[in-house]
């Protein structure tokens, strides 16, 4: 419903996301469907996270273990091949699909090599792009790139980047996503006194990675803005 408003109301693009997570095969193709009805032609397909009770991922009875899974499910449809005769629909999905990729590889996987073998799956059941976890020394981002290339993984791939607002995203982003922040951003980080310096630090490393991003040619950036947009909207105005 939000995402059919955003795209008829405002005529903005929205990439609903789909998650394996909390939802059977059928339920999945149910929403599916309604994004057919709606006019939605990009989605995100993603595993979802553990529930907090939980150490690893377990799927809902009938729901997909893992995104490569959900992956074939939706292009599947593209292909015009539903779960159920009942479903009845002539119209083949024109769903672009949307996967995530891991620079510093997710924390579930043994090695970066092992991550990048799920990625290449994700993209040979279908994926169009990938769209990074955040990182915040570039040089890890294009070292992926490099290796996902080498994988034969052809799609384009957009970084992902998330400005620090707060000292305490120190401690708490490389705990919850397992990412590594550079000494140098530490450092200028923790000379800050106030929250709105520490803001402005964030927002002054985000500029200068998007900078050195799009100077390499990359197809678009994409910013985690974790529900507060205004230090986006700074960065957006120094950018385009």
């Amino acid at each position: 419903g939000i995402c059919a408003s955003l795209k008829h109301k405002y005529d903005v693009d929205t990439v609903p996301h789909v998650l394996c997570g909390g939802f059977t095969k059928e339920e999945t193709e149910y929403l599916l469907v309604d994004c057919q009805y709606l006019e939605i032609e990009n989605v995100m397909a993603l595993r979802g996270d553990a529930r907090k009770e939980e150490k690893y991922f377990t799927p809902t009875k009938g729901g997909h273990q893992f995104a490569s899974e959900l992956v074939k499910q939706i292009n599947d449809i593209n292909q015009g091949n539903y779960l159920h005769d009942k479903i009845e629909s002539s119209d083949c999905g024109d769903f672009c699909i949307g996967v995530a990729g891991y620079p510093e590889k997710h924390m579930e996987a043994p090695s970066l090599q092992s991550d990048l073998k799920r990625l290449k799956e994700k993209v040979d059941l279908g994926a169009d792009y990938v769209v990074t976890q955040m990182f915040f020394d570039n040089k890890k981002f294009f070292e992926f790139v490099q290796a996902a290339r080498d994988m034969g993984i052809d799609v384009p791939i957009i970084p992902g980047i998330k400005p620090i607002a707060v000292k305490r995203h120190l401690q708490l982003l490389p705990q919850v996503f397992r990412v590594d922040i550079p000494q140098e951003l530490i450092d200028a980080v923790e000379a800050c006194k106030t929250n709105q310096d520490v803001r402005q630090v964030g927002v002054e490393w985000a500029i200068q990675q998007s900078k050195e991003l799009k100077e390499a040619g990359v197809p678009v950036l994409h910013y985690y803005s974790m529900g507060k947009s205004d230090n986006i909207k700074d960065i957006a105005k120094e950018l385009f």
